[in-house]
């Protein structure tokens, strides 16, 4: 399983997810939690991408199915990543590679904005065909990033939006080709690389005070 790890390009640091479906494993979230510890102690944009096929496919169901009496805790704790991401104070771009399923779709909508593949690649929250009901946290989480009807759509149909989709439906905010997802998503933020970080956590912190609660309580 890939190994998340956190470079620089530029002045913006940039999370690699990983090579492979990139589960939220708990290597996985040890080593994310390790990268947003290490950009909270030196503010600077971040944009997170895979490598591959896949963003992020999500929470690690074979660990889980291992593992049955530890799931709330690990839910909790995936949850409180989905937190830090959202509130962190650094400008924050989801650079959509590939494939963005469940957790990992969530994943990408606590980032500020997602830069989605044009031409493959899904964005999806299967949960409803799966049989794993939302969350209180996730569904916050989900109906504060996205249009009361693109949260309808999404949540309740199981839909997969390919990139152009999910731009029109307000998922996206852009799209581009295979090999411009990561300089598209590092052209969002580099003008952003001014903003005074403790002042952007505090708006961030105000803004989804609620969805912060709900995640991982």
């Amino acid at each position: 399983m890939g190994t998340p790890t956190l470079t620089s390009v530029d002045g913006i640091h940039v999370l690699r997810l990983g090579d492979d479906e990139n589960r939220f494993s708990p290597d996985w979230l040890t080593a994310v939690e390790g990268a947003l510890e290490e950009i909270a102690a030196r503010p600077a944009p971040l944009v997170t991408v895979g490598d591959g096929k896949q963003y992020s496919s999500g929470l690690d169901l074979d660990w889980v199915g291992q593992h049955p009496d530890q799931f709330i805790p690990y839910a909790a704790r995936v949850e409180r990543v989905f937190a830090r991401v959202l509130t962190l104070g650094v400008p924050t771009v989801a650079a959509i590679n590939g494939h963005a399923f469940a957790a990992g779709a969530m994943l990408a909508l606590s980032h500020d904005w997602r830069v989605m593949r044009a031409d493959r690649g899904f964005f999806c929250l299967p949960e409803v065909d799966i049989h794993i009901p939302f969350t209180t946290g996730m569904a916050a989480l989900i109906q504060a990033k996205l249009s009361p009807r693109a949260a309808n759509d999404a949540m309740t149909t199981g839909r997969r939006y390919g990139g152009e989709e999910a731009a029109a439906a307000g998922i996206a905010d852009a799209t581009a080709s295979e090999d411009e997802v990561l300089s598209t998503a590092l052209a969002m933020v580099a003008p952003l690389a001014g903003k005074d970080p403790a002042t952007l956590a505090a708006i961030k912190a105000t803004m989804y005070a609620d969805v912060d609660a709900k995640l991982g309580s």
